[in-house]
């Protein structure tokens, strides 16, 4: 009987020993971002690619998950995820104007990129191409980067479907060449963070904003808004990045997995997935709320008066803001955006 006893308890021991190597093994991951949990893209989008690391890593990471700014405000996730307050954070780099310059080429009016896929894989390539967009980057490691399908107008009250209409109004636009058009083109341009446009729109704060179809959808933009138009608008783009220590502190073996989930195939998966396949969800919304005959479109006319006014202006002031800040390459640069459609 004692060797019986002893036998059963030498093997609880040894079984708890295992399973602390085990957990010991298990790498948590903080990751946090602005959108809340129950947002479809967060469930269509986000959670699938958090998952799929860790499916890749097979079990040897788990990821937190911290939406709805529970970690950091979306604002300041990247200083957050540069100081290591979360360990992988996404950055939306309207908020920091002037901070990825050369980056900012993605986000300048009317590039030729209809979808949100292709405008992803062209910031990964780019990415790859220019070190000095590289450089942007020193401070984290950047896992992939997506962009937004170009944006649409959403008003209040007033259709806007030239030029003249939308002259004086307060549009909530990112900062970059975002805000740079809509002075152009006559607009005021006003820079509220994501989560308090609701309010704006409803008080009155703003007219209007340019808005992926996505965030129309999620913020619940169509139940204090009444007319949409395609405009040629510039997207916006995002980087899914992390605390370069941590990264550097992970085993080679777990960033060679989390690197097949990650760069082009990251970039396309949650440019499709965030953006693309949300703009059909967004419609739906919209015409639910009985607003289907008030999504416009620019007459062809009209849209080149934008692109003439609000588009190749902004692309020259770019390239010549660029260059006197010692990028030389600039032109080169806006070349390969413009030519990765053909």
């Amino acid at each position: 009987m004692k060797k019986q006893i002893i036998s059963i308890f030498a093997a609880a021991v040894m079984v708890l020993f295992v399973s602390g190597l085990c957990s010991a093994k298990t790498i948590t991951l903080r990751f946090a971002h602005q959108n809340p949990a129950t947002g479809l893209s967060s469930i269509n989008c986000v959670d699938p690619w958090l998952d799929k690391v860790e499916d890749v890593t097979k079990g040897k990471v788990k990821i937190q998950r911290y939406y709805g700014q529970t970690l950091s405000k979306g604002k300041d996730i990247w200083n957050a995820t540069k100081m290591g307050i979360t360990d992988i954070g996404w950055c939306f780099h309207g908020y920091w104007p002037g901070m990825t310059p050369l980056s900012d080429v993605i986000s300048l009016p009317a590039m030729p990129f209809e979808s949100a896929e292709e405008g992803s894989a062209t910031l990964w390539k780019l990415y790859e191409k220019f070190p000095e967009i590289q450089k942007e980057y020193k401070d984290v490691k950047v896992l992939l980067f997506y962009t937004s399908e170009p944006y649409s107008l959403i008003t209040v009250d007033k259709p806007v479907t030239s030029l003249e209409d939308i002259k004086g109004m307060k549009i909530r636009m990112s900062g970059g060449p975002p805000t740079e058009m809509m002075q152009a083109i006559g607009g005021i341009p006003m820079l509220i963070p994501m989560p308090d446009n609701y309010i704006s729109l409803q008080k009155g704060v703003i007219d209007g904003m340019g808005v992926p179809w996505e965030a129309i959808n999620v913020w619940r933009f169509y139940e204090v808004v009444n007319h949409y138009t395609q405009v040629p608008f510039p997207a916006v783009y995002f980087s899914i990045s992390m605390n370069k220590r941590k990264w550097e502190g992970l085993p080679q073996d777990v960033k060679d997995a989390i690197t097949t989930v990650s760069g082009e195939y990251g970039s396309r998966y949650w440019g499709r997935n965030f953006f693309d396949k949300m703009k059909e969800e967004g419609m739906n919304k919209v015409k639910a709320q009985g607003h289907g005959d008030n999504i416009h479109t620019l007459s062809v006319d009209e849209k080149k008066r934008w692109l003439k006014v609000g588009g190749e202006p902004i692309w020259e002031n770019w390239v010549t803001k660029m260059e006197a800040q010692g990028h030389k390459n600039a032109r080169q640069i806006l070349n390969f955006v413009l030519e990765s459609d053909k």
